[in-house]
This record gives structure tokens, sequence and C-alpha cells, in this order.
């Protein structure tokens, strides 16, 4: 049973993370790239919709509080991450921190549980993109057959001049009389665009790090540009019209429905946890610690600098836009757009449906970033075939690791419906997060002499909050969820006992430590 517990040795990760061979992964991330890897991921399609819905539903204008609680709770754990990624400078993130402090089980459990993240999570976002992708191209007379826009058995209706889900337009077909099947309807094979837009974002990552984050920081750059442009529009408008904001803003915390979650502070508090899920990807910084040239000192300006950035932005958003559009009007699926119809610059449908196209976008090269670099952690380690940690003799990138995890979600992408992905990616996000807090706690009490460039401050309170918070927001997920991760988690524990286990150089190692010298006769 003891076996189960074997921890890496940190001294033995210190020499991976020192490893500047031609097999090991190319250091040529600096601090901007970090940072952006960090924006990239966590600027998406969130801070396009979730900041209307969210407001309409659950929190009015006090979704700028919402915002607020769930950084804190982001920064949390994102201390732990900063202590851990400039501790430990080695590729594998979560999975890394947990084998060299609460050992090898528990990391087999996390790194089966972040393709739940990352994996899962870029295919969900592939998804997203290929309906922003087809809805831009629309507005040009740009058309494709619905059979290969949408997930496989998805149901498409023909509804005011353009083919929509039925899921999607259901409310509004209602709404307006009509019988959906009196309109023509076509049954999803395959989303023939989320299929390939993954395997172009895995050729990129295949040719380079570095390629690959240059892309990355040139795409933020474009859709932060994006976002600061509403916040100088709406800011203008809103200096302007100060009657019209404060009215709109009347009541900033609107009274409880009578249901908990909807309005007042339970409403802020439901909020707070529905946005938590805006702020996923900061994590995956970490990821890249390997190929970082100053990891003791980037990796947390990286993490805590990607989080800042993005809540300042977060919160300039839904602030504005719930002082410009009254929050009853939010709940649709492009509120930033209405804001920008309600100043009275037409263009807005168009600047959002780009900056969710760049932002998605971004969002896809992170977590495939991600999840390759722990499969190839994994690998080094044994417990995956060695062929998944080959680094490519000329680009210096775990290319086949790559290659295999981008086909795959580029599968789960074109067949899977987005709403079961999601929930995945969610609770599994969170239990890194939990396991994480735990480990710098373990640490922190078995090692407290290592040599810590970045420290998380208020050690217990801090990884203790992040382990009670996270654990909230898992509970809060709904069963079949729950039912999905026990499932995908006996699934990995099959694959650790069949495979990982009598493959792990730790254990190896371990063994052969307890066998004695053989005693030679003279």
């Amino acid at each position: 049973m003891s076996k189960l517990f074997a921890t890496k040795p940190l001294e033995l990760l210190m020499v991976e993370a020192s490893d500047e061979g031609h097999h090991s992964l190319k250091r040529a991330l600096g601090p901007v790239n970090l940072v952006s890897l960090g924006v990239g991921a966590i600027i998406g399609a969130g801070i396009f919709v979730l900041t209307g819905t969210t407001a309409a539903q659950n929190a009015g204008p006090a979704i700028v509080l919402s915002f607020l609680l769930a950084a804190v709770a982001c920064v949390f754990c994102g201390l732990c991450y900063a202590e851990f990624a400039s501790l430990i400078p080695i590729a594998g993130s979560a999975y890394t921190y947990v084998y060299a402090t609460l050992g090898e089980i528990f990391a087999w459990i996390i790194g089966w549980d972040l393709i739940l993240e990352y994996a899962f999570g870029a295919a969900t976002v592939a998804s997203g993109w290929s309906g922003y992708l087809v809805s831009f191209l629309r507005d040009f007379g740009i058309t494709f057959s619905p059979e290969w826009t949408s997930s496989r058995g998805e149901v498409m209706v023909y509804y005011n001049e353009h083919w929509v889900t039925l899921d999607q337009a259901k409310d509004a077909i209602k709404a307006a009389g009509i019988d959906p099947q009196s309109l023509p309807t076509v049954t999803a094979s395959f989303n023939l665009i989320a299929f390939l837009v993954v395997l172009v974002v895995t050729a990129i990552l295949v040719i380079g790090i570095k390629e690959s984050a240059n892309l990355n920081s040139a795409i933020v750059i474009v859709k932060v540009s994006i976002v600061l442009m509403f916040v100088g529009i709406a800011g203008i408008y809103a200096l302007q019209h100060t009657d019209l904001v404060l009215k709109n803003w009347q009541p900033f915390i609107p009274p409880n429905t009578g249901k908990f979650g909807e309005f007042g502070w339970s409403g802020i508090l439901r909020g707070a946890g529905v946005i938590f899920f805006a702020y996923i990807g900061f994590d995956a910084v970490s990821t890249a610690a390997q190929e970082a040239r100053n990891p003791q000192k980037d990796m947390p300006i990286g993490i805590l600098g990607s989080l800042a950035i993005c809540t300042v932005l977060y919160v300039l958003v839904a602030g504005l836009l719930t002082g410009i559009v009254h929050y009853t009007t939010l709940n649709v699926a492009a509120p930033v757009a209405i804001g920008i119809d309600a100043i009275g610059v037409r263009w807005g449908g168009f600047m959002v449906k780009v900056g969710a196209i760049f932002g998605l976008g971004t969002v896809m090269l992170v977590m495939l970033l991600g999840q390759s670099r722990v499969f190839y952690s994994m690998s080094r380690d044994g417990l995956l075939p060695k062929i998944a940690g080959a680094v490519h003799p000329r680009f210096r990138t775990p290319w086949i690791s790559t290659i295999v995890v981008g086909f795959f979600v580029a599968l789960f992408a074109a067949l899977f419906p987005i709403e079961v992905l999601g929930h995945l990616v969610s609770i599994g996000t969170l239990l890194a997060f939990v396991i994480v807090s735990a480990g710098i706690w373990v640490l922190r009490r078995r090692r407290p002499d290592l040599p810590r460039p970045f420290k998380t401050p208020w050690v217990p309170f801090v990884p203790i909050m992040g382990i009670i918070i996270s654990l909230g927001m898992m509970v809060s997920l709904g069963k079949d969820t729950w039912l999905r991760l026990i499932v995908w988690l006996i699934i990995g524990f099959v694959v650790y006992f069949g495979y990982a286990r009598k493959h792990s150089r730790v254990q190896a190692a371990r063994s052969a430590a307890q066998v004695p010298p053989t005693s030679s006769r003279h």
C-alpha cells in the first residue's frame, strides 16, 4: 500500500528541470509570453456571454461583486500554483506538484483528471468556436450545410432565415407561436469546422512553443484591444449619461425573488459560482514552466499577472454594461453587442463575433498545449508509454503526444454536445484546485527548508480556503456530472493498475533501493 503514496524526489525533479539537451523542451518563454498565455486561456466567450446572463438571472448590477468574489477564490488557488511553479519549474503543472508531495496515486488521479480540464475543455471551446464562425461568415453570405456544423445528433431547424439548433431557438419559436415540426429540420452528423480548427491548432503547437506563444500573444492583443474598445466607448457614453447609469444601477443589489441564487446576496454568491468558470485557464500557464527562460521569477508573474489583468477587464465590462443597459435585458447570447447597440454603434455584433472567434482560438491553443505537456511529464515518469514523451529533434516539442491529443480532441469536439463536455471541464478543474492547494500545505510541513523563490502567504489559511471554496463549488454541480467524474476516475484506476504502476520509474527506483546487494564470496 505504501507504494501507492511514493513521492517523486524533489532533487530528481530539479535535475529534470535543468536539462537543456536536445531531448528536452526548449526554454523560450519570457514573462510577457506567460502572461499572454494566461490571458489567452481566461478571456474567451465568458466575457462576452456570462456577463449578461449572470447579471440578468442571478446578481443584477452587483455582478461586479460576483466577479470580485470569484477572483478572490481564484487567487487562493493561484497563489498555491505560483509557489509550486517557481519551486518545481517543470512541465506537468498540478500532476508534477502532487507527485512530489502527496504521492503517485494522487499524481495519477490529477493527471487523469486534467484530461477533463484541458482535452475536454479544448473540445468544448472548439464546438463554441464553430458556432461563432458560422454566424460570422453568414453575415457575409457564406453558409455551410447544417449537417456539418454541429455535434452528432443535434437537431437543427431553419428559423429566422438561418439554421440553428432546436435547443437554442425553442424559446423564440414558442414565443412566436410557431410549431417546430412545421420548420425544415436536419439532424447533424459531424461538426467538421470544429474538427478542422483543432487540427490546425495542433499543427501550430507541433511547429514550436515560441511560434505558438507568439501567435497567442498577437491574438491576445487583438481580443484585449476589442474589450478595451468597448470599455472606452462605453466609458465615454457613461460619463455623458450619468443619470442613465445611476438609474440602471438602482437597485444595485436587486431584492431576492424568493429562490436561492436569484438576486440578493445569495444571487451574488451564485453569480460568483457561475462566473468562476470564466477564470478557468490561469493554471494552464504552469504547464509551460519547463519552457520558461526564468521560471523561478516569471511563473508567478504569468499566473498572478494574468489573473489580475482579466479581473480588471471583467469588472470594467460588467460595471459599464449594466450601467448603459438595464440588467433585465441582458439574458441574451451576445450582451456586449446589446450594449454597443444601445450606445448607437451599429457594428457591435460584428465586434463581439470577432472578439469571440479570436478569444476562443487562443483558449484552444493553451488548453491543447497544457494537455500535451501533462502527457509528456507522465510519459517521462513511466506512467504512460514512452512514445508520448518523444520530443521532435527540430521543433523541440512533444510532437507525438500533441498530435494524439489533438486528434482525439478534434473527435470529441465534432461528436459530443457542449453541455456534457462543459460540466466535466468544470468539475475536473475544481478537483485539480483542491489537490494542488492541499499539496502546498503538505509540502510546507514536510520540507520547510526548501528554498522557495515565491512563497504563498498565510499558509495554511490560503490553501485551506482554496480547498473549501473549490469543494463548495464542486458540491453545487449536478449529480450527473459527479457520476461522470466517478466513472472517468474508475477508468483511470483500471489504466493505472493495469499499466502505469508496473512501468513507474519511481516504483522501480524504490524496489531497486530496497533490494540488498548480493554478497560475494572470496
